[in-house]
């Protein structure tokens, strides 16, 4: 049961991420601006917790995976989300990125050979379902439409992808490192890589304190939290439950900014909700068999 808190503290930790967004973009911060001061901020904070544990070491062999992880997760996840956005939509966009459990699942099965079991493939399945109906839900209901591109598409399948690989690669490197290590070596080069495309914009003593404090929740406690119920929990199920942080954001939202949702956005949230619960019984009853055994 502590794998599946942690891993819903991260969802809940991510799940804020458009209120500090919302606050920065108004001063005229781009949205890669953002990414690349959270993924530097971030990195600060790893850096400062590796180095107070002792925990700065690795293996010469292990750098260049590490620096890969930076690349794929880093560079390449935050830019082909904004891509994606840019040529397809905020919502068409959020459905791509959330194929993600589908993707771990996939490569948890390839990879890791880790059992894919109907309860596994319907819990998938019930989150796609679910993100797509508040994701699409609105605009489903009211009739709108949206720009499609194939290399919209393209990018924001990537940006799923690359999503999914942080789980895949916590997966492989968790038992050799501790999260904090991982990403003192990840974070800035893949910040460094976002660097040619990022316009630095003047920012105040608050836009600052925004920055600082949205790296030290999204970046530093999220991360760490998740990858502590990653050392507890497979792939495929840790994917799942951090599916909850698009209802955590769309609950904030109702209240902070008055959004709400539409009814096939609330039957939406509803299946994220229940694909949850379900990996957290399943997971629950096969390690007091497993106890038992």
């Amino acid at each position: 049961m502590t794998g599946y808190l942690y891993v819903l503290a991260a969802a809940v930790m991510w799940g804020v991420i458009g209120i500090f967004t919302k606050h920065i973009l108004a001063e005229g911060l781009s949205a890669l601006e953002i990414a690349f001061w959270r993924a530097m901020f971030g990195w600060l904070m790893f850096l400062a917790h590796a180095t107070l544990k002792k925990q700065l070491r690795i293996a010469r062999t292990d750098l260049p995976p590490l620096l890969g992880f930076g690349f794929i997760c880093v560079t390449l996840f935050y830019s082909s989300y904004q891509l994606a956005i840019r040529d397809v939509g905020m919502a068409m966009a959020a459905v791509l990125l959330y194929t993600a459990p589908a993707w771990v699942a996939v490569l948890s099965w390839l990879v890791l050979k880790e059992r894919m079991t109907k309860t596994k493939t319907f819990c998938v399945a019930m989150t796609i379902l679910g993100v797509s109906s508040i994701s699409l839900g609105p605009q489903l209901t009211s009739g709108a439409s949206w720009q499609f591109g194939w290399f919209g598409l393209a990018a924001g399948l990537i940006s799923g992808l690359t999503y999914a690989l942080y789980y895949i690669f916590g997966k492989k490197f968790l038992y050799r490192y501790e999260t904090p290590t991982i990403f003192v070596y990840a974070m800035p080069f893949g910040a460094a890589l976002l660097l040619p495309f990022v316009n630095f914009a003047p920012k105040s003593a608050s836009v600052w304190m925004w920055l600082i404090s949205l790296s030290a929740v999204t970046s530093y406690g999220a991360f760490s939290a998740y990858y502590a119920g990653l050392k507890r929990l497979d792939a495929t199920h840790a994917s799942v439950v951090a599916t909850f942080e698009p209802v955590v954001a769309a609950v904030l939202a109702y209240f902070l900014f008055g959004e709400k949702f539409s009814l096939l956005g609330y039957a939406g949230a509803s299946l994220i909700i229940l694909a949850v619960f379900m990996v957290v019984m399943t997971g629950s009853r096969a390690s007091r068999a497993a106890a038992e055994g």
